[in-house]
């Protein structure tokens, strides 16, 4: 039962992974854009950074190397857990971020949050772009 649980959930990423790919490679090139908006709390102001590539500018830290990371992992890092993925249940923190723009001319909205294991995972893969006070 475990077993085939697992095999679920691996071919759910797999097939989630492959339409984000092949929407980015039908996609025409463009350029990265990012807008990073990151609250400590529900309600908390917001504390809105913003990236750029081709050359690398904006407002967080390190844009080369955020810049580097970001085309290396590609829109998969924004990808949101499958349904029916199993989760621990483990509170990361009330942080919540938005992170809205273009990543090689493709449309990027991403919300992320810490509520489970699965998301703090998602938190975690783009805390580069979060700052050191929410990585």
């Amino acid at each position: 039962m475990v077993r085939r649980i697992l095999r679920s959930v691996r071919l759910a990423v797999v097939i989630a992974l492959a339409v984000l790919f092949a929407g980015a490679a039908i996609a025409s090139p463009g350029g990265t854009s990012l807008r990073i908006a990151v609250r400590a709390s529900p309600g908390a102001p917001a504390r809105v950074t913003t990236l750029r590539c081709d050359p690398p500018g904006g407002t967080v830290v390190q844009p080369a190397q955020a810049c580097r990371r970001l085309l290396t992992g590609g829109r998969g890092i924004f990808a949101p857990t499958p349904l029916g993925t199993a989760c621990t249940m483990i509170y990361g923190g009330p942080q919540e971020a938005l992170v809205t723009g273009t990543l090689r001319g493709v449309k990027v909205r991403a919300r992320l949050r810490r509520r489970d294991g699965c998301e703090i995972a998602r938190w975690n893969r783009v805390a580069f772009l979060l700052g050191a006070v929410f990585a």
